[in-house]
């Protein structure tokens, strides 16, 4: 199966399923020297785990990291480094009645299209689970941000079905925000916007009771990132982010400033006008460009949304077909998100944060020596 690997100086190759032992990362292109531990991954694995509110999965996973290579003496080797996270609370045989019927919304029937085979317990290769391996690797590009330039990624929930919230600057908001509301209660759905983020709540439950799921919108920030990252042709910044949104599950929509709001505006409108900033340095004065222009960061905030789709897997009676062509319902049995959006936040942050690793990593073999230097 291949497809499994992603990136290039900074490059992460996953293994594993939905009911499986557990899923694994390698990431190779560490630099050496990084302070590093499972205290590290502890804090986002946290956010991802099912199981952590009464509106996400009620799937009972500890999500305790093991770190098989790379580190010794709690710093990075510059080897691949190795991580584990096992799988505790699979419930297979939930998904035994519906081996020969194909969900919709799924990836069964695409499945079987492409291998002839397929692990059908919880969606196999496809499921979620999966990210677990790759927002461990996430907190690891975080930590290369931060102690290279003192760079940060965070996302949070903007929308839930017609409830969106008003973040006038998304470079302010906070990681306290996104998991706190103001009296220190846990903000369960992750919208820093603490009037909608009520409401939102109450709407996810009510879907949930309903049997039903409902989608929704993501942003998510890069800050405090220079300018000059990315290539000009086909690894631009721009199209390796959108690439890694959409390796996520559910992602039906990437886009990056002011998106698609571009295409009611004039090139006047459009335009962010160059200036000098008290610092002295190059700078604009707007961000419609949300942080990238010509696929090469300009050291503005990097600014993404994701549209999310509804949950697939659904309790309600839906009409499919069996493998065989012949027409059935389906109840898709088990513990499922009625949103995606509160525990999709660490996954798109985790895949920012190595696509911008990776990017500063070539920066930096690109602009390591010039000629007439030692």
């Amino acid at each position: 199966m291949t497809g499994n690997s992603f990136g290039q100086a900074l490059r992460i190759t996953t293994a594993g399923e939905s009911h499986g032992p557990g899923n694994v990362v390698i990431i190779d292109g560490v630099p050496a020297g990084i302070p590093f531990s499972v205290d590290d991954l502890l804090p986002d694995l946290a956010r991802r785990r099912p199981g952590q509110s009464k509106i996400v999965t009620q799937r009972k996973e500890s999500d305790e990291p093991e770190i098989l290579a790379g580190v010794f003496e709690g710093r990075t080797t510059g080897t691949s480094l190795a991580i584990l996270i096992r799988n505790q609370d699979q419930r297979s045989k939930d998904y035994s009645d519906i081996k020969d019927k194909y969900r919709p919304g799924h990836a069964d029937f695409t499945f079987d299209q492409k291998y002839g085979f397929r692990d059908y317990r919880g969606g196999g290769r496809s499921s979620a689970r999966e990210t677990t391996a790759r927002v461990a690797a996430g907190a690891l590009a975080k930590k290369i941000l931060a102690e290279a330039f003192g760079g940060r990624v965070l996302g949070y929930v903007t929308q839930v079905g017609d409830l969106k919230a008003e973040i006038a600057d998304p470079a302010s908001v906070t990681l306290q925000q996104v998991e706190e509301f103001a009296d220190g209660q846990p903000n369960i759905v992750r919208c820093p916007d603490e009037a909608v983020a009520q409401q939102m709540i109450a709407k996810i439950e009510e879907v949930r009771k309903a049997g039903d799921s409902i989608g929704g919108a993501a942003e998510i920030v890069a800050a405090n990132i220079p300018a000059g990252l990315g290539e000009p042709v086909f690894d631009k910044l721009k199209a390796d982010l959108a690439k890694a949104l959409f390796s996520l599950p559910a992602v039906l929509g990437v886009e990056y400033g002011i998106g698609f709001g571009c295409v009611t505006m004039r090139g006047s409108e459009h335009n962010d006008l160059f200036t000098t900033g008290e610092d002295g340095q190059i700078t604009t004065k707007s961000n419609r460009h949300g942080g990238m222009l010509g696929g090469i960061s300009t050291g503005l905030p990097i600014v993404l949304r994701a549209a999310v789709k509804p949950t697939s897997s659904l309790p309600i009676e839906q009409s499919t077909v069996t493998s065989s062509g012949e027409a059935t319902t389906i109840r898709t049995r088990g513990r499922h998100d009625p949103c995606l959006l509160p525990r999709f936040i660490p996954m798109a942050e985790a895949m920012v944060a190595i696509v911008i690793a990776d990017h500063w990593l070539r920066w930096r073999a690109q602009n390591a020596w010039s000629p007439g230097t030692e």
